[in-house]
């Protein structure tokens, strides 16, 4: 899941090999920039210690820095814009165009803090990567300790990206209950759903494609048991049936 750097550790000192390694990779340290300071928005807002009113404003600001990041990603992963339908195509394959789209979504809309969860968990398995090559670059054995956070970080890699797809799941019913709530626009369930047919496509990342399978095989378990009420399972079908006729179709 990490960006890949073409760039190997330099020489020149403890402190002078992470500088240089910095200032070789420009943008992908530009990248861990953002990313750093989307974690540090996100949990100001998920752990509000300045005030509610602060937390709201530190909502925006993640899901800004990420739209940035994600920018960043789709022109390093496709440098030469052009205007067509071939690039556009091309470029809804890429995980970071689809949460370029996904910050647009909430970036307006009333602070959900499940919304804020992939952001800040991408983030930082992301940022956490890149800092353990830049700790590569410094000395292969500075700071200990962080090393060893970032390795229980990576250990838990896979758990994270499939709690990931669970939010992107769960949040597409939360938009329609915001909808009728009052604090949604009659637009975002549509868009939305739109993210999650790119998630669900996903070349790079299959966790949402695999939770998907998952949850209906747990649903389906669950129904045939003898105690569960007829109109129940009949219910419970009839919405798997629906939501397999909207998952589009993958290559």
């Amino acid at each position: 899941m990490a960006d890949s750097t073409q760039n190997g550790p330099m020489p020149g000192g403890a402190g002078g090999g992470a500088v240089q390694y910095l200032m070789a990779n420009k943008l992908d340290t530009a990248m861990w920039i953002s990313r750093l300071f989307t974690v540090y928005c996100s949990a100001l807002f998920v752990l509000p210690l300045l005030g509610l009113h602060e937390a709201a404003s530190f909502y925006q600001r993640a899901l800004l820095a990420n739209a940035l990041t994600s920018a960043l990603r789709l022109h390093q992963r496709l440098p030469h814009f052009q205007l067509s339908r071939a690039f556009l195509a091309q470029a809804l394959l890429e995980d970071s165009c689809h949460y370029l789209l996904y910050s647009l979504i909430f970036v307006n809309s009333y602070p959900v803090t499940m919304s804020i969860f992939p952001v800040l968990l991408f983030s930082l398995l992301h940022a956490a990567t890149y800092t353990k090559k830049v700790l590569d670059a410094r000395s292969s054995n500075s700071l200990p300790f962080l090393r060893n956070l970032l390795e229980k970080l990576n250990a838990n890699q896979q758990n994270i990206l499939k709690f990931i797809a669970c939010n992107e799941i769960f949040l597409m019913p939360a938009t329609v209950f915001m909808l009728f709530s009052g604090q949604g626009s009659l637009l975002q369930p549509f868009i939305y759903y739109r993210f999650l047919t790119l998630r669900y496509s996903s070349r790079r990342n299959p966790y949402c494609r695999t939770l998907f399978t998952e949850l209906r095989i747990v649903v389906e378990h669950l129904i045939m048991k003898p105690s569960c009420p007829v109109f129940v399972r009949r219910l419970c079908l009839s919405s798997i049936s629906f939501i397999s006729r909207l998952a589009p179709t993958v290559a």
